[in-house]
Order: C-alpha cells, then sequence, then structure tokens
C-alpha cells in the first residue's frame, strides 16, 4: 500500500533569485532529456555551489555532461559529480534538493534527509511572471501544449514552450516577462510535486483525454488522476478549465464515481474553481461552452466554438453569430491530432485571437517528432508501391496505438509491442480484431519483444489476429519486413497497389521503452535512423 503523499511546504525555498548565490545545491538525477542539465546551468549560472548525483555511469550520462563542459558562461569550479551512486551527506548537507521527477518522494530516505526539496518546474513558477497555459492528461499533452505554442508564435507572441515535452522551464525563465504567455506541458509526477506548494495557478488548465497510465507506479487509477487534479486545484473564477466531454472509462476506472457524472472530465468540472469549457468530438449541446468538431457536407471536419458573449471574437457579436469556426484544414493525420489541435484553437480564441487567424495558423502546425511523424519514404521498385513511414513512439497505452492504426483511412502495417507498465491490452486486441466496429483492419502486424507484448499476443490469438515475430531488435523486424515486400506473393499479403500506391507503415508501440531503449525519445530516434538504414 502506498504511504500518505507528500505534501509540500507552500511556497518555494528560494526567495528571490539573489538568494540563490552561495547556497549548496544537490541536482538528483542529471539525466538525458534537458530538466537536470537545465537545473544545473540554472544554479550555476546564479552563483550556487551545485553537486549532481545520479545512479548512472559518466559513460551513460556523457552527452549532458559534455553539454555542461562545453558551456563557456558557467563557473565549474562551483561542480561537483557523484555518478554512480547517491551519498546521504550529499542530500542532507545540502541547502537544497532539486528532485528529478520519475522518483517517489514516499519512503526515499535521501530526499527524507533533505532541508528542503524542490523542482525545477516549482523554482520556474516561484519566479515566472508570464500568463501559464497548463496541459496534463494521459494523452495528447505534449501534442496540444505544442499546437497551442505553435499558434502563439505564429499569432505574434514571443511565447515560451516547456515542461514535460523535455525542455525545463529553468532555460528560458530569464527571457520571460509578464506579457510573454507560457505553455507548460505537465506530467503528473509533475503536478505530485507541486502539492502543497500553491504555485499552479494558470490562467487556462487544459487535461486532455484521461487513461489508465503508469499503473506500476501509482497502483490505481485513483491516486494517478488524483494528482491530474493538481492542474486546476489552485485556479479562481477568473481562469478557465478545458475538459473532455466525451465517453471514457470514468465509471470502471474510478472507485466512487460522483453522482451525475458519466466522464472524468464531468468529475473534473464539479470540482474546478475557474471557469469551465469542454471539448468533443461531437457537436455540444447549445448550453454547454466549449469547442467541437463537426462533420461538414463535404465530409471535410471542421471544429467550433460555442462561448458566451463575452468571449465570441467582436465580429461575432456584431453580426450575431452565435457559434465561430475555429479549425478548418489540418496536415497533421488522423482524429487525435484533430482533437489535439481542436484544444489548442479553443486556448487560442481564450487568448483573444481571430477566429479566422487560429484557422489558417493551425491549417500549418507540422505536428511533434515522435507523434504519427511522418519520418521517411521509399518505393519498393517490384510493385511501385510508396511507404511512408510514421514514428509514434510516444504511443506508451495501448489506447493511443488503437486511434493510431485508424488514423490512416485505410490499412496500414502496424509496428507495436514492448514492456508492460501493468496496462490493459484489451482495447487495442479489441480494435485490431475489429470486435469494437474499427472500420479498419492492419494488414500486417509486426511486434516487438516485451512484457507487454506477451500479455497481447494471447489476446491476439483469441480474436484470430495474425502477426509476425515478436522480434528482439527493430532492425530484424525492419528487415523481415522488406524481405516480405520483396517477395513474389507481396501483393497478396499487403494488397493491391492502389491508384496513388500509398502504404502507411506505423511504428506505435503502445507500450513503455525499457529494457531495449533509454526512453520513448531515445526508441523513436532510433526507429528513424534504422529505417533510414534499411529502406534505402
Amino acid at each position: 500500500m502506498e504511504n500518505a503523499v507528500h505534501v509540500y511546504p507552500e511556497g518555494c525555498y528560494f526567495k528571490s533569485l539573489e538568494d540563490i548565490k552561495d547556497k549548496r545545491v544537490t541536482i538528483m538525477g542529471l539525466g538525458l532529456n534537458g530538466g537536470g542539465e537545465a537545473s544545473v546551468k540554472f544554479f550555476l549560472r546564479h552563483g550556487a555551489y551545485v553537486t549532481v548525483t545520479d545512479r548512472k555511469s559518466r559513460q551513460e550520462l556523457e552527452p549532458t555532461i559534455l553539454s555542461i563542459t562545453n558551456d563557456p558562461s558557467l563557473d565549474r569550479s562551483r561542480l561537483t559529480y557523484v555518478l554512480g551512486q547517491h551519498r546521504m551527506e550529499d542530500f542532507s548537507n545540502a541547502d537544497c534538493v532539486i528532485k528529478t521527477p520519475g522518483v517517489r518522494f514516499e519512503g526515499n530516505k535521501y530526499l527524507e534527509a533533505a532541508k528542503a526539496v524542490e523542482t525545477d518546474i516549482s523554482v520556474f513558477l516561484n519566479f515566472c511572471r508570464s500568463p501559464l497555459i497548463a496541459v496534463t492528461g494521459s494523452k495528447g499533452k505534449s501534442s496540444t501544449a505544442s499546437a497551442i505554442h505553435y499558434g502563439l508564435q505564429k499569432s505574434g507572441y514571443s511565447a515560451f514552450l516547456g515542461g514535460n515535452i523535455t525542455v525545463s522551464p529553468l532555460s528560458f525563465l530569464e527571457e520571460t516577462n509578464g506579457t510573454t504567455p507560457v505553455v507548460l506541458e505537465l506530467s503528473s509526477w509533475q503536478l505530485r510535486d507541486l502539492r502543497g506548494r500553491k504555485l499552479l495557478k494558470p490562467k487556462v488548465a487544459i487535461i486532455t483525454k484521461i487513461l489508465p497510465d503508469h499503473q506500476n507506479w501509482y497502483g490505481g487509477m485513483d491516486s494517478y488522476v488524483d494528482d491530474k487534479r493538481l492542474i486546476y486545484a489552485d485556479q479562481g473564477s477568473d481562469d478557465f478549465t478545458i475538459l473532455d466531454a466525451d465517453p471514457d472509462g470514468y465509471m470502471s476506472e474510478c472507485s466512487s464515481p460522483k453522482a451525475g457524472c458519466t466522464c472524468w472530465g464531468d468529475d473534473f468540472a464539479r470540482e474546478s474553481g475557474a471557469f469551465v469549457l469542454r471539448y468533443s468530438q461531437s457537436v455540444l449541446h447549445r448550453d454547454v461552452w466549449g469547442a467541437f468538431l463537426k462533420k461538414e457536407r463535404d465530409g471535410t471536419v471542421t471544429g467550433w466554438a460555442n462561448l458566451p458573449e463575452a468571449l465570441r471574437s467582436k465580429q461575432s457579436v456584431m453580426k450575431g453569430i452565435l457559434q465561430e469556426r475555429i479549425l478548418k484544414d489540418l496536415d497533421v493525420p488522423g482524429p487525435i491530432g484533430r482533437i489535439n489541435a481542436l484544444k489548442a484553437a479553443l486556448t487560442l480564441h481564450l487568448m483573444r485571437i481571430n477566429p479566422e487567424q487560429i484557422c489558417n495558423v493551425l491549417a500549418t502546425w507540422p505536428g511533434l517528432p515522435h507523434r504519427l511523424e511522418a519520418c521517411h519514404k521509399w518505393k519498393n521498385e517490384k510493385d511501385g508501391r510508396h511507404l511512408t513511414f510514421y514514428n509514434d513512439s510516444c504511443s506508451t497505452v495501448p489506447e493511443s496505438t488503437a486511434m493510431a492504426s485508424q488514423s490512416f483511412k485505410q490499412e496500414i502495417v502496424l509496428i507495436a509491442g514492448g514492456t508492460d507498465k501493468e496496462l490493459d491490452f484489451r482495447p487495442l486486441a479489441r480494435t485490431l480484431s475489429g470486435e469494437d466496429g474499427s472500420k479498419y483492419r492492419v494488414r500486417q502486424l509486426y511486434l516487438l519483444e516485451g512484457s507487454g507484448t506477451d500479455k497481447l499476443i494471447p489476446l491476439l490469438d483469441l480474436g484470430r489476429v495474425g502477426y509476425m515475430g515478436p522480434y528482439p531488435s527493430l532492425k530484424e523486424l525492419l528487415m523481415e519486413l522488406k524481405e516480405r515486400l520483396s517477395a513474389p506473393d507481396a501483393r497478396k499479403v499487403f494488397g493491391p497497389v492502389t491508384q496513388h500506391g500509398f502504404l502507411p507503415v506505423v511504428f506505435s508501440p503502445g507500450c513503455t521503452s525499457f529494457g531495449m531503449f533509454n526512453n520513448e525519445f531515445d526508441r523513436g530516434e532510433k526507429f528513424k535512423s534504422v529505417v533510414k538504414d534499411v529502406f534505402i
């Protein structure tokens, strides 16, 4: 059973930037994704004595260490590395420990010995005076945050993007002011580390769709979702909370569903002290404020805002228009990309950007790396078929892989599998078998080895879904795919060559990356590299 969740003291240990000078600061976790590195540079720039402690070896951390070493602006005489271990004295003797998000405070003897514990996010929030847009959820938060940031910049704002998206906000804190919006993507772990601090007061808080995730860490949905709730906990009546309105697993996932609530968004809406807006893939009832997608007569799907008069554009108020179109064309494929863009469009509308401009700007949004990212094209000279490879490595839950399989309005080749994090693979198996009514079956399914794959395979067998593998490496898998594409029976296996000859090959694991890769970003980069090596 989990210990009681730690509640941090209100505020931040550091009262001013000048207060950092000559403080002894221990950075717990250097890592390879930017957070530890940004913390080291930030505290060195402001005159602290910095100790970096990480259980990884110097060799494993070499890229980050080289980046710090090659920065001539840093006084590295104040920097000490303690690698391959943690020492109690580095925590107990520090004035403040900067904690990495993935480490649980509860039951951690090192953190419990520290005089004060902060994170890069808590330090940033303490000093930042910018209007904040905060995004959390299970899936789609990175793409939503990216689309908002893209839209702000293209509309003339000097805006910043950071957080769980692998950019620490400490890397740009000094560039912000009261007129520079900051978009923060926040994981449940990052939110957990803000409990009690009362530092997070976003002007706009967005919760993307809630799905079971990190259950190996949390042990249950209630504790996982309780951390998500912190995103709106300290909002006021002049702020906005944007929530899902579509069906999800709330009734079965929540241990005590609230009366009258049918989805997680309903539950959150009851609690938020901000002005609540909803988003949906279908038309909202006229008395529900928010944004929705609508299929037009020509078959295109557009996005519309249904807002009170005070939030509508001046043009719509003058012309008596009640609903405004805020999303039209979009380059990013699939329904996931479109609903993420809709959330972004609604946020941009709240930032008083003209609806027509929102439509034009988001039409050019390219999406994000590792999220249905078109990364390589290859023509099969044997039959003239054109393959486009998509890197969806940030798909780490089965439901997102299921949605990716339906994102191209045709059959695809799907590459999936990896390490389990105590998730239910039945939603993916039902989509792949067509049991859930999904329109498009996968043409070929290739699996990577892993504990998650081991759970998926019996479900595939039960649904009579064929698959290749599992394979011990991406290279072996892709070599096998190329060989089968060149075989005499390729047309039978992969289907006839259509008029345009387009076949998507989608790498959407639906599992975590541990074991075979460092993380999902490393996994995505390796996929792109191996694809280019094999499919020359």
